[in-house]
């Protein structure tokens, strides 16, 4: 399920993968994702392993 999120050429998105935006979420910046103003982005080339919840 992804609702909320930017998801750039060639990131690849694991089986049961749960990504949401949630509006007064802070900002966050991990190896495979990044949240800003609540909105969540998955750069070129990300990986989000199976069952990951952002």
């Amino acid at each position: 399920m992804i609702d909320g999120a930017i998801i750039d050429k060639n990131a690849r998105i694991g089986n049961g993968v749960i990504i949401r935006n949630i509006p007064d979420r802070p900002d966050e910046e991990h190896p495979n994702w990044v949240a800003r103003d609540g909105l969540i982005i998955v750069p070129k080339n990300g990986v989000i392993p199976d069952n990951t919840v952002i």
